[in-house]
Order: structure tokens, then C-alpha cells, then sequence
């Protein structure tokens, strides 16, 4: 592999690897694994948490199927649907996969083609997800976040593939790690009526999911449906 470098592993000898960045840290442990046709060498090492400095900011992230994440601040991350885009190839590829002859070397080459495709679109949505958390951990010290039940929620067959098209769950792993070794704090708050009830003055308007903006009758508060929820989820954080 051009440029590569040469790494010396037990029971295996020289291999030839091409870093995607720097390793910072010292190296605890390695696996190599084929995926998809190509061979990975996954390292794991060992550094220390280097905080940033505060910025005495907080926020309330509110995730959904609209928008990626809305902030308290009203600022909105878009949900690009990575599976929902690539669905097309996809099915084009699952119906070649199913006119192959099973243990054909062509119907093996059309799995791994499928496989690569879903691969894809896994690492699309990861690259979301780090985006996302790294923005907010860069910004803002503390972070208030709906402790969700992902799982329970996919249960709704209507919403299935797209809550788990948006990866909610990975992407609070993902803020989670972010915010510990940079000594931001994440706060997972209980995520009952926060769409529903006033951020002003507390009052319940119920709204239908299709409603994307909040009206209060009560204070006149008009605002985004989203951004009225997220400041809801920073009130309950602090």
C-alpha cells in the first residue's frame, strides 16, 4: 500500500498499513478484521483527557425525524436520511443478490456489493453523528438531552425505519464520549411533554406530531415546535 507504514504484530509479522490520521496516545491493543472485501486494523490506545476551556454556555438539544437536532438557541441540524437516499440502490442490489444462484461466485460478489452499500450509509450517519457532537461539545459546557427509549419507540412500524435511519442512540454514545474526555457534562432529562407544554409560562398545548410550530393561547408565545421543546429539556437539566 503506498505511503503506508510498517507495523510489526505478534504472530503475524510486518504489516503494511495506511494511518487515516495520526495516532496520538500509546497503543494498547490491536485487531485486524475483514469487512466487505477489505482488511481493517482497528487500534486502540491510551491518552489523556485534555479539557476544554468553559464557556459558561449550556443547551438543550431536542432530536427528531424533521430536523436532526434542534438546540435551545434555535439552531438546527438537518436530518439528511441517509437510508431513505440510498434505498433505491439498494433494493437494486437485494434483487440482484436474490437472482444469483446460491454458492455462485457472482451471487457472493452481489452480497459484498450489498454489504458495501449498507456500509456506506452506516458510515455516512456516523460522520452526522460526530459532526453533530463535536459542534456542540466545542460550544457549550453543559448539554441536556432527552433520555429516550429508542428501542420502545421503533416498535411504532410507522416511524421505525426513519428513527433508526436518524441513529438516536448512537449518536448520545457518540456526544456522550465526546463531552467526558472534554469535561463537558451531558444531562439526560425525563422526556415526557416536553413538545406539549409552554416554555414561557408552562401551560399544556397539545399538538399533533404533524404541527411543527408552538402558538400558547395563554402567553402568546410563538415559536418552533423543536426550539420551544429543547429549551423545555434545558429547563429540566438545570
Amino acid at each position: 500500500m503506498k505511503g503506508g507504514l510498517v507495523f510489526k504484530v505478534l504472530k503475524i509479522g510486518p504489516v503494511k498499513i495506511k494511518l487515516h490520521r495520526p495516532m496520538d496516545g500509546k497503543v494498547k491493543t490491536l485487531t485486524i478484521r475483514r469487512q466487505n472485501g477489505k482488511w481493517y486494523a482497528c487500534f486502540s490506545v491510551e491518552i489523556d483527557a485534555v479539557p476544554l476551556p468553559p464557556t459558561g454556555e449550556s443547551c438543550g438539544i431536542d432530536v427528531g425525524l424533521e430536523k436532526f437536532a434542534t438546540t435551545s438557541d434555535g439552531e438546527m441540524f438537518d436530518n439528511p436520511r441517509q437510508l431513505r437516499q440510498a434505498e433505491k440502490k439498494l433494493k437494486q442490489h437485494q434483487r440482484r443478490v436474490s437472482r444469483r444462484k446460491k454458492g455462485s461466485n457472482r451471487r457472493k460478489k452481489a452480497v459484498r456489493e450489498l454489504a458495501r452499500c449498507h456500509e456506506k450509509v452506516a458510515n455516512q450517519r456516523r460522520d452526522l453523528h460526530h459532526k453533530v457532537a463535536r459542534s456542540l461539545v466545542n460550544r457549550y459546557d453543559l448539554i441536556a438531552i432527552e433520555d429516550l427509549q429508542v428501542k420502545n419507540m421503533t416498535q411504532n412500524h410507522h416511524l421505525a425505519k426513519s428513527i433508526a435511519d436518524a441513529g438516536w442512540g448512537n449518536f448520545r454514545l457518540i456526544l456522550t464520549s465526546k463531552a467526558e474526555s472534554a469535561g463537558r457534562k451531558v444531562v439526560e432529562v425525563d422526556p415526557k411533554q416536553t413538545s406539549q407544554l409552554c416554555s414561557r409560562c408552562g401551560a399544556e398545548v397539545k399538538k399533533k406530531l404533524s404541527q411543527r410550530w408552538h402558538h400558547c393561547p395563554v402567553c402568546g408565545l410563538s415559536i418552533d415546535r423543536d426550539v420551544n421543546a429543547a429549551i423545555n429539556i434545558l429547563k429540566r437539566a438545570v
